[in-house]
This record gives structure tokens, C-alpha cells and sequence, in this order.
């Protein structure tokens, strides 16, 4: 397929992870910090399941859906933080089998960092609380005032970063921006489904490889 890599050879890959959805369930924490802020502007609250769509995305984008202005957007995104920097952060869990996949990624040497919409301030929080750090090399994530939030933003910026040829790289992530920022530079995008986007979802956005389960990963990330 145009654009990837041969995951099947011998040759080294550096593997970009996603968090939210794709390293650990963040619903609880989230969702949550979502509906303490909608409930302080006095706007419809949701359920949590119904807030599911807002995991993964760039926040703002969303809260600006929510509330139906720039403006009280980002009064939600201040408020929302208040509860996440505290709470939500924690409320929070690695997924069943991570660290297993990533232990033995792990083994073969190859580079592997978290790339994530996220603020880098809460995303390395939490690898650290969640005993993900000693994987990764470093932890890519926005800042608080928005710059680089956009994943194709994010992912030119970790390339560059890393000094990684992005032929050689792999995006793996649960969202359609994740496979459109590692498909905008010329990565290979695989889409995961235990996380929070669908099937559809993913194939729509050009997804090179679709895995149901942490364990189909190695086949594409271990020699």
C-alpha cells in the first residue's frame, strides 16, 4: 500500500504511540472533568457514555461543540482543567496487556515514544503514574496554549524532533486524526479498536493496518 512500511522485514521501526485510547482508558477521567465543567457554566450535562466521541480529539474542538461558542469553550477548557490537573488525571488506567506488548517491542531494541493531542505536562503525568515511562523515550504532546494540538502538527514536530525518517515510522492510535497525522507525514498509520474510534472510522481516514487486540500489534512492530 502507498506510503508504508514493510513491517514484516527485519529492518528497525520507530513506533509513535498514541495515549488516550490506545495506552490507557482515560473515559472516567475525562468524561467526568467534561461534566464538572459543562454543570459550572450551567449548560446540559451528558452522561459519560455519551461523552465517549470527546477522547482523543483536540479538547477545544470539542468543548466548542459542546457549548456552541469560541468563547465559552475556553472557559470549559479552563474549568475542565481545573478538575483533570487534580482528578481526572488519575482516574484513569493502562489497558489489560500493554505492557506486555510494549515489553516486548521493548526487547528488540526499537525506539518507541507516546504522541499525543494531549498537553505534555498532564501526558507525561500520566505515563509516569501508570509505570509506562522506562518504554518510551520521550512523551510528545501539545502545550497548554494550543500549539500543537493538531496531530499533524505534533507528529512533523516528534520527527523532527527525534531525527526519525518518517518512512521508517509507525503511528499507532485509536482516532482518525492519528492516522491522518502519521499518513500527512508519511508514516504508516495503524488504527487500533479497543480504544474509542471505530472500525469505519479509521478505514475512512486511510488507515494501512486495522488491529482488534494489543497482541496483532507485534506482527507489525517486532521483526
Amino acid at each position: 500500500m502507498d506510503g508504508t512500511i514493510n513491517t514484516g522485514t527485519a529492518s528497525m521501526v520507530t513506533i509513535y504511540f498514541d495515549l488516550d485510547g490506545t495506552l490507557t482508558n482515560p473515559k472516567p477521567g475525562i468524561t467526568r472533568s467534561l461534566q464538572c465543567a459543562l454543570e459550572r457554566l450551567n449548560i446540559p450535562v451528558p452522561s459519560e457514555d455519551e461523552l465517549t466521541w470527546c477522547i482523543g480529539p483536540p479538547l477545544h474542538a470539542s468543548l466548542k461543540k459542546l457549548t456552541g461558542s469560541d468563547e465559552l469553550a475556553d472557559r470549559a477548557l479552563l474549568l475542565y482543567r481545573e478538575r483533570f490537573s487534580d482528578i481526572g488525571l488519575f482516574e484513569n488506567e493502562a489497558y489489560a496487556g500493554i505492557i506486555d506488548t510494549l515489553t516486548t517491542i521493548a526487547a528488540t531494541d526499537q525506539r518507541m515514544f507516546v504522541a499525543t493531542s494531549k498537553p505534555a505536562v498532564y501526558a507525561t503525568r500520566i505515563v509516569e503514574h501508570f509505570g509506562l515511562k522506562p518504554y518510551f523515550e520521550r512523551v510528545f504532546g501539545s502545550e497548554l496554549d494550543g500549539t500543537r494540538v493538531d496531530k499533524r502538527d505534533l507528529l512533523r514536530y516528534a520527527l523532527d524532533e527525534a531525527k526519525v525518517d518518517p518512512a521508517t515510522a509507525i503511528m499507532i492510535g485509536d482516532r482518525s486524526h492519528d492516522v491522518v497525522g502519521a499518513r500527512t507525514n508519511g508514516m504508516t498509520a495503524i488504527g487500533v479498536l479497543y480504544g474509542y474510534g471505530s472500525e469505519a472510522e479509521l478505514r475512512d481516514a486511510g488507515a494501512h493496518h486495522i488491529c482488534a487486540a494489543h497482541s496483532e500489534l507485534l506482527s507489525h512492530c517486532v521483526a
